[in-house]
């Protein structure tokens, strides 16, 4: 599977256009998957074994936790092959969270 097959993608919400997102950050999960792939981080086809595997993990989804598995599978391969460690992971999203609860309403989210 190449990267331009990502319309196959099992689950992934969509419309005639291509790829929707209720929310921005499922945007930026999107591009920097295809950032990440197009870099030579891993192939399409690990990408989709292991988006895979998150969506198994989940059978009662009915797609309203599509991203949210998306991350699941980019922070899997993303330290499985050393590109981050998980503590960078998980301190990066704690610094994310702190600034979107501070963040007054409106204004954009910046750390």
């Amino acid at each position: 599977m190449s990267a331009p097959d990502v319309l196959n993608l099992p689950r992934l919400p969509r419309d005639a256009e291509g790829p929707v997102f209720a929310e921005p950050w499922q945007a930026q999960a999107f591009a920097l998957t295809l950032k990440l792939h197009e870099g030579g981080a891993f192939t399409w086809t690990e990408w989709a074994d292991a988006l895979s595997t998150e969506l198994k993990r989940d059978p009662e989804d009915d797609g309203s936790r599509y991203y949210e598995h998306w991350v699941a599978a980019l922070e899997g391969l993303v330290t499985g092959r050393k590109l981050a460690a998980t503590d960078e992971l998980i301190s990066r999203k704690a610094a994310w969270k702190n600034a979107y609860l501070h963040t007054p309403h409106g204004r954009p989210v910046e750390l």
